[in-house]
């Protein structure tokens, strides 16, 4: 079977293993990037989220000028910011600072969910909890704002008696690529109201993301930016070269969700077979397999088959996937070849 016909994009919230410190994961997802590049794959987003032992994906700017630095062509992006821990102006500095040593490979995804605990939010808006609910409120301006200041032009406003001109880098010739994420029909309304392209984190839920879809592709309001709605799909997937083998891998990240949803301790991502050696009880076993139902698990033919029938269900022709294969024990700690050959298998 051949490659499928719809782009294929990678979502990476660069895992931390049990065996790995966070250099080790760092370099893992550097060598990941780089494949995706050498395959083809369009685009490569990290995620941000905050005092998770599984995850070292703290910092998207970061990450996004370490791994555009370390690839080619691909595009190189957030999926995403997470807006309320951060002021506008900021995340529009640092954007229009990548975009400016990347021209045309910087994708600025934003979302409005806070991507961690409450104290740890507590802490990223200096320990106080109501700006942080005044963030949240003030979303569509800020994200207003942060597209402002990003363009070529910046703003003037408006200082006492004089005018100030205000701009995210003093010359800017290109503009990254902004982009709603979401969960929820919040974002999808938002999106279609301001003209934005937008994605809905089916790989999070795997529920009402035809629904969001649907929502922001009626309601669309043109922009001169994007005068068509603009989205894709995003989903966990595990390819191995047997059905057996990739549920084999699927396995540390089904128990690692199963503890995240259920507020049991979170701990690193279990090698292989650490994760068979858990003895799981009757209901985590049941909710896992209802979970990873909504993944691609499985071989090449049956991982790209699903994924033809996702985009055709959904009416996208870009496809965003997030690989979610375990390590087995004495893998080399700064590389992830399970979630390689995951890219690898899906081209064929």
């Amino acid at each position: 079977m051949t490659a499928p016909s719809v782009d294929l994009s990678v979502l990476d919230l660069v895992p931390v293993r049990s065996d790995q410190t966070t250099g080790d994961a760092l370099a893992a997802s550097r060598g990941l990037a780089q494949v995706a590049d050498e395959l083809g794959y369009r685009r490569y987003w990290v995620a941000e989220h905050h005092n998770m032992p599984a995850v070292a994906a703290t910092n998207p700017p970061v990450l996004i000028a370490m791994l555009a630095a370390a690839t080619e062509r691909i595009r190189v992006g957030s999926g995403g910011v997470m807006l309320p821990n951060h002021a506008p102006l900021v995340v529009a500095e640092q954007f229009a600072l990548l975009e400016a040593a990347y021209p045309g490979r910087i994708d600025l995804g934003i979302g409005r969910a806070p991507g961690t605990d409450p104290l740890t939010r507590f802490v990223l808006r200096g320990g106080s909890a109501e700006s942080a609910d005044e963030a949240v409120a003030k979303f569509p301006d800020y994200v207003e704002d942060i597209r402002t200041l990003m363009t070529t032009e910046g703003v003037e406003l408006q200082v006492g008696p004089r005018r100030q001109p205000l701009r995210a880098t003093p010359s800017a010739r290109t503009v990254a690529d902004m982009w709603l994420l979401g969960s929820s029909d919040y974002s999808a309304r938002l999106a279609a109201e301001k003209g934005l392209p937008y994605v809905f984190a089916h790989h999070f839920s795997g529920e009402g993301t035809g629904v969001a879809l649907e929502l922001y592709r009626s309601t669309y309001r043109p922009s001169p930016e994007y005068p068509e709605p603009r989205t894709f799909l995003t989903v966990n997937a595990v390819v191995a070269p047997t059905e057996e083998e990739a549920r084999r891998r699927a396995l540390p990240n089904v128990q690692q969700m199963i503890a995240l949803r259920t507020g049991a301790p979170l701990h690193p991502q279990r090698l292989v077979e650490e994760a068979e050696a858990v003895e799981m009880t009757a209901d985590q076993r049941a909710f896992g397999d209802a979970m990873a139902q909504r993944w691609i698990v499985g071989s090449p033919d049956q991982a790209r088959a699903r994924i033809e029938e996702l985009a055709a269900e959904h009416g996208v022709d870009e496809v965003m996937v997030h690989p979610v294969a375990g390590a087995a024990a004495g893998t080399d700690v700064r590389t992830s070849p399970a979630r390689e050959e995951t890219l690898r298998l899906l081209v064929g």
